[in-house]
């Protein structure tokens, strides 16, 4: 009788270990578990789709029938095997990862664009690097038959314009079926994708075939915006388009002189906003922004490159909206945009991602807390009760 007592006195220390321990363990899963994966729910949850004018007063099957839901990204910049370090790409490429799987799953969009620098180091990958850089990223942006994606060209993905050359651009164009000057026409609304990397305007053979392209587009579309009684004998063989006037995405912003009109959390930093952009490699040169313009008359146009928000008004009426990066490692605060759209109509609202830095501080927090813990288990801190509790036994003794 008294071996077994002696006994269980010995293995309550033993119990009491085992114990902490898996409240250890259940701690740093929870942890984990909010910041690698529920944390994307709590924030993207939060965000709505905005309402278009009058939308209040739209019957609910109407909208859902003629407004189409898109998804407005830019700037991932999958990391590649010559710049990229490995622990660099597990942690970017996993949060935008969850960031997308998270908004697909809860916002439903009908479709999805890229704005371009898809990859970092695209403009001279190896086919092998390259062809691993696509495998990571139909891993990361996988999407359901019910979601359209659309990817556009960038910098990064085919190279600067001195850098760019039909092997490349042929090299995106087979993996994301991407050509300048297509149109895209969803519910009515025309999408037309530019490949604003080859508005150079010094006549290469890639930026020959994409004017040439842009302006037989350009010629469609105005003449299917004439009214039916209009006679004109240049649109009498056309095929005729939806009305709608045109949307242009692109990767480099229109022409304009620095950031420093952009407002907003995401804007660009202080520092940075008055650096006047240099043309054709900030921006797109005057002349090819108003080529742009003049041949689409786009009701918005939607661009990257930057890596920060803008909103712009060109002529005085055409809005450009600068989408911000997508990744952690350009921004702490990445963000997309929800588009409502219709044949006339448009309506944005941003949607930010989790913040780097509150997820860094959340790790931080509770791994003090972790040492904390341990440290009074192991009696090497002692705990305020206890400490309180000598402290009035020694006043009581006084």
């Amino acid at each position: 009788m008294l071996g077994s007592n002696s006994t269980t006195v010995k293995n309550l220390p033993l119990k009491r270990r085992l114990c902490f321990l898996l409240k250890l363990v259940c701690f740093v899963s929870s942890v984990l578990i909010f910041c690698e994966f529920l944390i994307y729910y709590v924030v993207i949850f939060q965000c709505r789709w905005p309402d278009l004018k009058g939308g209040a007063h739209v019957k609910e099957k109407e909208t859902s029938a003629s407004v189409l839901k898109a998804l407005i990204l830019a700037d991932t910049h999958l990391l590649g095997e010559i710049k990229g370090h490995w622990l660099d790409k597990l942690r970017r490429e996993w949060q935008m990862e969850r960031s997308f799987q998270t908004a697909l799953w809860l916002l439903q969009p009908d479709i999805v664009f890229i704005l371009g620098d898809v990859f970092d180091e695209g403009k001279w990958s190896s086919p092998q690097a390259w062809a691993d850089d696509v495998r990571r990223f139909q891993k990361m942006f996988r999407h359901s038959l019910f979601t359209e994606l659309v990817v556009i060209a960038g910098n990064h993905d085919i190279g600067f314009h001195y850098e760019m050359t039909t092997y490349k651009a042929n090299r995106f164009e087979k993996v994301f079926n991407f050509t300048s000057g297509k149109l895209i026409t969803r519910k009515g609304i025309n999408f037309v994708l530019v490949n604003s990397v080859a508005m150079e305007g010094d006549g290469c053979a890639v930026c020959r075939t994409s004017e040439a392209k842009l302006v037989a587009l350009s010629h469609k579309l105005n003449c299917s915006q004439q009214k039916p009684n209009h006679s004109n004998k240049r649109c009498s063989d056309v095929e005729k388009l939806p009305a709608s006037e045109p949307i242009l995405l692109q990767h480099y912003p229109l022409y304009r002189k620095s950031d420093a009109e952009c407002t907003g959390e995401d804007s660009a930093p202080p520092e940075e906003k008055n650096i006047p952009f240099k043309e054709k490699y900030d921006v797109l040169s005057q002349e090819a922004s108003q080529k742009l313009l003049w041949w689409f008359q786009p009701r918005l146009i939607l661009s990257g490159h930057t890596h920060s928000a803008c909103e712009v008004l060109h002529a005085g009426k055409i809005p450009e909206i600068s989408v911000p990066s997508f990744s952690w490692r350009n921004r702490n605060n990445p963000s997309f945009i929800m588009g409502s759209i219709t044949p006339t109509d448009f309506s944005l609202q941003k949607c930010f991602l989790p913040f780097e830095s509150r997820v860094f501080t959340i790790y931080c927090a509770a791994g003090a807390l972790l040492v904390i813990l341990v440290l009074a288990h192991v009696q090497l801190l002692t705990p305020p009760f206890y400490f309180a509790q000598r402290l009035i036994s020694k006043h009581k003794a006084v």
